[in-house]
């Protein structure tokens, strides 16, 4: 029975090969979820990239770093950078101290300044020090620092505290012993930021007492490169800064000899190059150094300097030579040191490339030494071949090659000769001789031949360098350090971009592993690194801006033993107890074996374990387990040990005996009930054990369980295969159709097991065969035909639906009825036979069936298609469309000719070639042959073969084939040959065409040029058929498009696709060429505008489209260069923000430009590659320029040649003549002549004159400056000007010539006259210099026996004293309105003085008032008794705005009064209302309380201590004081003094100095006056004496013993004199005879009455006063003067004739007549500071005790811990209280003693201007005053405190003592005064205060007012 498939089509089926069995994943204890895969792969990157080195800690530096400097034991950091010094913890980097050493004012043409003698005309600018030594001396607990300022001088800062100068140099001078400083004691280190400096603390040598420093400088003096460029010729370095020099560096010795080269030997310590031979010595040092580091005891120690002779400039043939300089430092401690140039040799280090490459790296870097090797960075210069590919190298030097070297050298030159081999320096000044020579009958000794001797030649030159292989190449690099690690060296490159590179080599020096990190992006890594000297573990380095703490391996990221190991990184291993990678430091007993396995025992060292058995039967029992533990491991017998499966599941586990390599360990097993479950479709489960010791665990491995029972379950299809084929021991159960473990489960069954697959029931053989339709037959032979004979079977197509399986005969079946659908082309049904019934047993199928399904009407839309089908094994057959084929048809015949059809835009595509052929053709259409064979020789151009591609055909439908090679060029249509041959309508062009080309990085621009472009909504175009342009743009005509990066430089096609379908060639390719390369930028450097033409050399540039430039971090906008040929490309400097320098990126056809020589090295991944760039930029500020006077306007007639002349100011751009563009208005100047200072430029051209004025520009790149503007006049104007000015000029030299004859003749005679008037001078000055010197040696004891009194000291009274102290203006008043001069005298000649202050006498008011007004008085005294009312009181009044300060010292003074008799209340008030100050005060500035006297309580405070400290002053104080005073008087009374500006010839006071020379005699008077109880004195006076100064002079020496306040005055005497016995006259200060000068009347003088030595004056009282003349103090200095005009100073030149004949010289020299005068009144001066600061034990200062103690109390209180705050609160009111009484208040005197205040002392009474000549004059007695102020507030606090019982006691013995002296009800009603004034503000405070409202104060105050207010202003107007 047949049945038909869809479609009418026949079934088919045949075999078809399965997919192999999908892996069995093993079972894994559950653990921690692992993260996903792409967050586990960015780990593992991360771990990989970091994981070699980690950067611990980072300082940033906010200038540029310069040194750096360890102290291991005490773990600090000692880092330099510009104008700062750090101390910084060695662990974290944090910063401990810091010092500020810069910028200072400094000049490289003067000498420091720190040197005395030292001139300089050359201005000196601020100026950045730049650190150039930096070292530690641990044995004199220093830090030398050296920089760049003061000619490179040198600091001794304190070790442990950076901050600090541990010794000040150059020393103090002692007296004694003066210290010489010269300048090479100061000219230590180069004196230029770019040149280079080393330096090397070295042992002390016998005989010395300290360290020793060794130094080398390159040479900045003149003729180098760093001298400033100026025609200065004024050198300092050459003779004071050697280029080696060893200084001495003993701190604690002769300070005269410190950084000084007198050491022992104490010459020839230094190495310095002579004058003509410096330009071929250009010393560059790179590093010195020390080796051995730590030699044994007597050992030979040197010392090394690496160092580079630099290439000559301009001298193409000279490079630079890379120098080891070696001297020899004594054998041990105290050792003879030899002389520098004697042990002094060098030989050339040469690092250069091997197998087969010359590469030569000549230039030194960095060095490191070890113990045996020498490891060293060389570097390419800039321009040379091959030095931007790998331009820095490593080398590593033998010391014993370098010892073998030197012995040789000495030996070849005193021994044998060989000129080639060594010479001597003769370009040394220090050196020997020329040449060497034999030294004959001298057996040289080991020593001679290492540190050679004095009668041997030196120094010495090896001439062969010392050559070495590059042990590693890379580009850029600039720092190395190496430790030894193991059998590994560990080398760690600092690299110019910022990073830092480890480099694992092995014991042959070849690179095992490298890992790099980043410091700090961009900034260059310091030539210098250096280990932790406590911990090697990490590594310090420097940055330009950083000091890094970098940990030297970063372990902790390896989790296993084999990836630590590995990683071939020499300092991490597996740590194999603690199960992690370490440090071998880190790891704990690392220094027993197999403990820590490092990375060169290899992975295979690392623990592993091995269980026995491996596999486990789970329905079997096992006593226990077997592991066997391997690898690298302690022995772990003795141990806590466990088994442990996760969990928490652990067994105990144990080793029976100790062993090494291989130990065995016992285990139980885990119990049943805990085996893990079994995943699905597995038929075992993987358990992970590890073996944990001591907690940890420290070696994993895995068993297997397995069940054979569900073999079955998981490969039903194959059960009895898999079975048998199973890895576990299974055998198959046939009968029960089951897999068992166990043989004795089967055995009841006839056949029990299978134990071998080829036992299995299997259909191996299965074929097909044609039955009739709708059955499928299969046929086998079976092993045994009784297992399956007659049983039922079904066949399954993996559908619901079951077939029938009929047996057809023992081998065959058959299935029946089988229907199949499909609705595909084909379709594949698996076929399967299973046993029939549930559940399903299939039977074995290894191999699977399947049955294939075909549809021939569905997939051939043509012939060829469907007759096609046959080799797929489909029966179909072409009839009017595909059919299928009937067994008894006849076979088809051939199809229609091949059918090429259009496709759009062409086809076949693309429509042109090469001749060189390769184009891919792609040709569509119908009927292209039924299989590939059909066409593989029949497609033809012409007569050229296209060869089709077989994978890339499409039966029918598509052909791509290869172009075969044309000879010429032509065009075809294009033939397919497939039994019949068909032809294209196109035609296929063999073109001559050179593709565009474009590096392979791309970003080319290309365009394609076509028709009907624009059609489609969607296009690509293709590069090499799979890369899609892009940013395209297009048209009708044109497509433009960016080409994408290539892999490979070669020729690639280009299509264009439309709408996602098929491209179009059209002959398109694009050639992928190798990328350009920038070689070098030129210049380097900028200012900030930008615009600077930066010139970009290289190769390839012919592919660049367009190019940019951009730079990193400052820069602004990129900007757009342009290219100029294949090797040059031109760009303008972007614009920068700040001076700096900054790296600098190029974009090329907008990609950034990477050197693939950087990739190629490996050192960095790609993309940190792009970000990288190997050149820098240099930002300078903009130049700046002015004309050549700095003048705005320049004028300039047209028609003249024009020329100008700029000025430039220095910089360091060093720009070219054509880099200045200088323009007039829109005219050019052409610039002629270019320097460094001056632009010269002319115009040629006439320029308009419409403007007017046009604009002066100088340009630079972007910058642009105006620096004048031309100011252009008339042609025609200047034309008539000029005639007219000529005319006026031929008249006027006429008119000179006549008048140069007449004034020649004047000119010589004033000559003449000024050469008399200048000797004049002359001998005036020598003249008063001589007096000057004279006055200074006045003898003090005259002025002591003048001073001597016997009559006592005239002190005040107490009521007195108070009045004038709390009251200063009201007693001046009273002094000059009160006193009446017209009393008569009374016994003693003085008059009786009226107590007329109010408070001294009664008080004063009508007897019809006083009842009331005293009842309202005593009230208010009531009240001001009471606590609270007063201080309500005197608060309300200090709120008022209008309450002046001098309203409140009133009330405060009245206060005073008013309650001076009870002193104890009067306190408590006073610190009352100071407490509520200082709360005030700490709000905001405690430092200005009582600094001035401006509240009530300060003044009441001022008063108080007045009262208390009377007896003090009069006791202790007033005497010395006195003396003072009356001291200043007598010495200002023997010079003159002008009575009205107040200047003296003897003063303290710079500003009252009397400067002039005025002649002054002494004049003995003989005067008789009746009082004072004397007749007659002989006084003695000047003749330039006013008579009112001789009237002051006469009185005080008859009124002396009697109070000031009973003198007369001198304007009520007279003075007469009597001329002769007959004639006598009134002298006064003006009358008639008094002399005019310039309009001013001159006061007369003694000397203007000739009044003769001896004369006989009279004084007596005048009868009536004469009111036309005043004080003379107060005359008006427009109308009268004494001695000086009060502007002569000023009005100099405008002297009257009259008055040239005064004999005025320099000012300055009557200063010496301050220091005169200040010498003799100085122990009058110190006498009266040691008695107010000195405390006398029987009368102690109580009141400041208690004064004092409550500041302090105050202060506690409030947390003011700060002791300046506490002092100045003591200073501020102490100094108050000295300065009180304003010298007027302790004792009777007279007013002219401090009248003028500013004559006397400086800052007396009040204080006057200062001046620096004051300060300078008492410079040194300030300090020790300052002392004495210190040490007598100690004293003072050393007190014993004062209880309040105490002092109130003192306070109620002072208010007893003068009590009744005051009348208290004045001060009563004064105070009333301003109660009433301000009434309502007090009432309304009263009411305010909660206290006053209770007690009801504000009522009894409106009692008093009640009482007082009708009655006191009457009573007080009748009074």
């Amino acid at each position: 029975m047949a049945r038909r498939a869809a479609g009418g089509a026949p079934l088919s089926a045949r075999a078809a090969a399965a997919s192999p069995l999908p892996p069995r994943p093993p079972f894994r204890a559950p653990q921690c979820p692992p993260p996903p895969p792409p967050l586990w792969l960015l780990l593992l990157l991360g771990a990989a990239r970091v994981g070699a080195l980690e950067i611990q800690r980072r300082f940033p530096s906010p200038t540029p770093t310069n040194n750096f400097a360890l102290d291991g034991a005490a773990g600090t950091v000692y880092l330099a950078a510009v104008n700062r010094l750090y101390q910084l913890s060695g662990a974290n980097l944090s910063l401990e101290a810091e010092a500020a050493v810069g910028p200072v004012a400094d000049s490289p043409l003067c000498h420091a300044p720190q040197l005395p003698q030292a001139s300089c005309e050359h201005p000196r600018r601020l100026t950045d020090n730049y650190n150039k030594i930096l070292q530690l001396d641990p044995g004199q607990g220093l830090v030398v620092v050296c920089g760049s300022v003061y000619q490179g001088f040198c600091q001794l800062r304190r070790r442990g505290n950076i901050s600090a100068v541990a010794v000040p140099f150059p020393p103090a001078a002692p007296p004694a012993a003066p210290v010489t400083v010269f300048p090479s004691m100061l000219n230590v280190a180069a004196n230029h930021p770019n040149a280079s400096t080393v330096g090397l603390l070295l042992p002390p040598a016998a005989g010395a007492g300290g360290s020793r420093l060794l130094v080398g400088a390159t040479y900045t003096g003149y003729g180098s490169a760093f001298f400033p460029r100026n025609r200065s010729l004024e050198d300092h370095r050459f003779e004071n800064t050697p280029e080696i020099a060893i200084r001495s560096l003993d701190a604690r010795g002769d300070l005269a000899k410190l950084f000084t080269f007198d050491l022992n030997p104490s010459d020839d310590n230094i190495l310095k190059i002579k004058q003509g031979a410096k330009e071929q010595h250009k010393l560059g040092f790179v590093r010195a150094f020390l080796h051995p580091p730590d030699p044994r005891p007597g050992a030979q120690t040197y010392a090394y300097l690496a160092l580079n002779s630099e290439a000559r400039a301009g001298d193409k043939e000279s490079q630079a030579r890379s120098l080891l300089a070696r001297i020899c430092l004594p054998r041990g401690a105290g050792g003879d040191a030899k002389k520098l140039t004697e042990s002094y040799i060098q030989l050339g280090l040469q690092c250069a490339g091997g197998a087969g490459r010359g590469d030569l790296y000549s230039r030194l870097v960095s060095v490191f030494p070890t113990r045996e090797l020498l490891f060293a960075v060389f570097e390419r210069p800039q321009g040379t071949p091959g030095a931007r590919a790998a331009p820095a190298a490593l080398c590593a030097f033998r010391f014993a090659d370098v010892q073998a070297a030197i012995r040789a050298a000495r030996t070849a030159c005193f021994v044998d000769p060989a000129p080639d081999v060594v010479a001597v320096l003769d370009s040394v000044v220090q050196g020997t001789g020329p040449a060497c020579e034999r030294k004959r009958n001298i057996q040289l000794q080991p020593e001679q031949l290492d540190c050679g001797a004095a009668h041997l030649q030196h120094p010495l030159s090896v001439l062969q360098p010392l050559k070495a292989l590059p042990v590693f190449r890379a580009p850029g690099l600039s720092s190395v350090a190496v430790a030894s690690v193991g059998n590994y060296t560990v080398v760690f490159l600092g690299t110019v971009s910022g990073r830092l590179l480890k480099v694992n080599l092995n014991e042959s020096m070849q690179v095992v592993s490298r890992k790099v990190v980043t410091v700090a992006y961009g900034e260059p890594v310091h030539h210098v690194m250096q280990f932790d000297p406590v911990d090697p573990g990490y590594l310090y380095l420097m940055t330009s801006h950083q000091m890094a703490r970098v940990k030297v391996a970063a372990c902790a990221v390896h989790t296993t033993c084999g990836d630590c190991v590995g990683t071939a990184d020499a300092y991490c291993g597996w740590c194999t107890l603690e199960t992690r990678c370490t440090l071998r430091q880190d790891c704990a007993n690392s220094s027993q074996p197999h403990f820590w396995t490092s990375a060169s025992a290899g992975p295979s060292r690392c623990p592993a374990m091995t269980v026995l058995p491996a596999e486990i039967n789970v329905h079997q029992e096992y006593p226990g387990m077997i592991l066997q533990i391997s690898g690298s491991l302690p022995s772990l017998s003795g141990m806590e040990m466990a088994c442990d499966y996760g969990h928490g599941i652990r067994t105990v586990a144990r080793v029976p005996g100790p062993a090494f390599g291989h130990q065995i360990a016992y285990c139980n097993l885990l119990p049943r009930d805990q085996f893990p479950p079994f995943p699905p479709h597995q038929d075992h489960v993987t358990v992970e054990m590890s073996v944990r010791v001591q907690g940890q665990s420290i070696v994993r491995a895995s068993f297997t369980i397995y069940d054979c029972g569900r073999v079955g379950q998981v490969y039903p299809h194959t059960a009895c295969t898999s079975c048998l084929s199973a890895q576990w021991p299974c055998f198959w159960c046939a009968q029960q159709h089951a897999c068992v473990s166990n043989q004795s489960r089967c055995e009841a069954s006839p056949n029990p097991t299978v134990s071998q697959a080829q036992g299995c029931p299997l259909p191996p053989l299965f074929f097909f065969f044609h039955l009739a339709p709708g059955a499928v037959g299969a046929a086998w032979t079976p092993p045994d035909p009784r297992v399956l004979q007659g049983a039922a079977l079904e066949c399954s197509f993996g559908l619901e639906e079951t077939f029938e399986a009929v047996w057809v005969n023992e081998s065959a079946v058959r299935c029946k009825q089988v229907v199949l659908h499909t609705t595909q082309k084909s379709q594949v049904f698996p076929l399967s036979l299973q046993l029939k019934g549930r559940p399903a047993r299939f039977l074995d199928s290894p191999d699977p069936m399947t049955v294939e399904v075909y549809n021939c009407a569905v997939g051939s839309p043509d012939c060829s298609q469907c007759l096609g089908r046959e080799d797929l094994g489909h029966l179909c057959v072409w009839s009017d469309g595909c059919r299928p084929r009937g067994t008894m048809q006849p076979l088809p015949g051939t199809c229609p000719a091949p059918e090429i059809r259009p496709h759009p835009p062409v086809s076949p595509i693309p429509l042109s070639g090469p001749l060189d052929g390769g184009t891919q053709l792609t040709i569509r259409g119908r009927n292209l042959g039924r299989r590939f064979s059909d066409v593989a020789h029949g497609v033809w151009i012409g007569s050229v073969a296209c060869e089709p591609l077989a994978d890339r055909y499409t039966v029918s439908e598509e052909i791509v084939c290869a172009t075969g090679p044309a000879t010429e060029a032509f065009s075809d249509v294009v033939t397919v040959n497939a039994s019949k041959e068909g032809r294209s309508q196109e035609r296929f062009s063999y073109v001559v065409r050179e593709s565009p080309m474009g590096p392979k990085a791309g970003g080319t621009r290309i365009t394609i040029h076509g028709s009907d472009l624009h059609v489609g909504s969607e296009l690509q175009v293709l590069v090499n058929n799979t890369e899609p342009c892009t940013e395209l743009l297009r048209s009708d005509a044109s497509i433009a498009c960016t080409v994408p990066g290539g892999s490979l430089p070669a020729v690639v096609p280009v299509c264009v696709r439309f709408e996602q379908r098929g491209c179009v060639h059209g002959g398109l390719s694009f050639q992928y060429m190798p990328n350009p390369v920038i070689t070098a930028i030129s210049p380097h450097r900028s200012h900030v505008s930008g615009g600077r033409t930066i010139t970009v050399a290289g190769e390839r540039f012919h592919m660049v489209q367009k190019v940019s430039m951009a730079v990193h971090h400052i820069g602004r906008e990129p900007t757009l260069c342009k290219v100029l040929n294949s090797t040059l490309i031109t760009c303008p400097s972007p614009g920068a923000l700040s001076n700096a320098s900054a790296p600098v990126d190029f974009f090329l056809n907008g990609r950034v430009y990477a050197d693939e020589a950087v990739v190629a090295e490996e050192l960095l991944e790609p993309e940190e590659a792009q970000r990288g760039s190997q050149f820098r930029l240099d930002y300078l500020p903009d130049p700046q320029f002015s004309t050549a006077k700095r003048e705005k306007w320049i004028k300039h007639h047209p028609g003249e040649p024009l020329t100008l002349v700029i000025h430039k100011e220095q910089d360091g751009l060093g720009l070219e003549s054509h880099e200045y563009r200088v323009k007039i208005g829109q005219v050019a100047c052409d610039i002629q002549i270019v320097s460094e200072r001056v632009i010269h430029c002319s115009v040629n051209e006439s320029l308009g004159t419409a403007e007017g004025q046009l604009p002066i520009t100088i340009q630079v790149g972007n910058f642009n400056q105006t620096i004048a503007t031309l100011q252009l006049g008339g042609s025609e104007t200047a034309i008539i000007v000029s005639i007219v000015i000529c005319s006026v000029l031929l008249l006027l030299s006429v008119v000179a010539l006549f008048v140069f004859c007449t004034k020649s003749r004047r000119a010589e005679r004033y000559w003449q006259k000024t050469l008399l008037q200048m000797e004049e001078m002359e001998s005036q000055i020598r003249e008063e210099i001589r007096k000057g010197f004279a006055e200074l040696q006045t003898d003090m004891t005259d002025l002591t026996k003048e001073l001597n009194r016997s009559q006592g000291i005239p002190f005040l009274e107490y009521k007195h004293f108070v009045t004038r102290t709390f009251f200063p203006k009201c007693s001046s008043l009273y002094e000059e309105r009160y006193v009446l001069p017209s009393q008569t005298l009374n016994s003693q000649g003085s008059s009786p003085v009226q107590e007329t202050h109010p408070l001294l006498g009664e008080w004063k008011i009508p007897e019809s008032c006083r009842p009331n007004m005293e009842e309202g008085i005593s009230l208010f005294s009531s009240l001001l008794n009471n606590k609270h009312f007063l201080i309500v009181f005197v608060h309300a009044l200090e709120q008022q705005k209008d309450f002046a300060v001098r309203d409140r010292c009133s009330l405060a003074s009245l206060l005073t009064i008013a309650l001076h008799g009870k002193l104890e209340y009067y306190t408590g008030i006073m610190k009352e209302l100071l407490v509520d100050l200082i709360d005030a005060s700490a709000a905001k500035n405690p430092k200005l309380m009582l600094r001035r006297t401006e509240s009530v309580v300060e003044k009441m405070l001022t008063n108080w201590m007045s009262i208390c400290m009377y007896s003090c002053l009069r006791e202790t104080v007033g005497e010395p004081f006195f003396l003072l005073l009356c001291a200043i008087k007598q010495q200002i009374n023997k010079g003159s003094i002008d009575a009205i500006t107040g200047k003296a010839r003897y003063t303290l006071n710079e500003e009252w100095l009397l400067r002039e020379n005025i002649e002054a005699k002494p004049r003995n008077l003989n005067v008789s006056f009746q009082g004072c109880g004397m007749d007659s004195l002989s006084v003695r006076a000047m003749d330039t004496d006013t008579l009112t100064q001789v009237k002051e002079k006469i009185l005080e020496a008859f009124c002396k013993n009697v109070p000031y306040s009973q003198w007369p005055r001198a304007e009520d005497v007279d003075l007469e004199w009597f001329a002769s016995s007959t004639q006598s006259y009134i002298l006064r200060d003006l009358d008639d005879t008094s002399v005019v000068e310039d309009g001013r009347k001159k006061l007369n003088t003694l000397a203007h009455y000739k009044i003769p030595e001896g004369a006989s004056l009279a004084m007596s009282l005048t009868d009536k006063k004469d009111n036309t003349l005043g004080r003379v103090k107060d005359l008006d200095t427009e109308k009268y003067f004494h001695l000086v005009l009060p502007t002569d100073e000023l009005a100099e030149p405008k002297k009257s004739h009259r008055q040239s004949h005064r004999k005025k010289v320099l000012p300055e020299i009557y200063l010496t007549r301050l220091l005169s005068t200040k010498g003799t009144l100085q122990k009058f001066l110190d006498d009266l500071f040691k008695a107010i600061l000195s405390i006398r034990e029987d009368k102690p200062p109580l009141a400041v005790k208690y004064f004092f103690d409550f500041l302090e109390e105050q202060a506690e209180k409030r947390g003011i811990s700060d002791p300046d705050t506490l002092h100045i609160w003591k200073t501020n009111r102490w100094g108050a209280l000295r300065g009180s009484g304003k010298g007027q208040g302790c004792f009777t005197g007279s007013r002219s003693l401090l009248s003028p205040p500013g004559v006397l002392l400086p800052g007396s009474c009040p204080p006057t201007q200062d001046s620096p000549t004051n300060k300078l004059l008492y410079a040194k007695e300030i300090p020790e005053y300052r002392k004495i102020v210190q040490r007598y507030y100690k004293q003072i606090h050393d007190m014993t405190p004062l209880s309040e019982q105490e002092m109130n006691a003192h306070l109620a013995e002072e208010s007893r003592k003068y009590q009744n002296e005051f009348n208290t009800n004045v001060a009563m009603a004064e105070i009333y005064k301003y109660a009433k004034r301000y009434r309502p503000q007090i009432v309304s405070a009263l009411e305010a205060n909660p206290t006053a409202r209770r007690t009801q104060l504000q009522h009894k105050f409106e009692q008093v007012v009640a009482l007082m207010e009708d009655n006191i202003y009457e009573c007080y107007s009748e009074a």
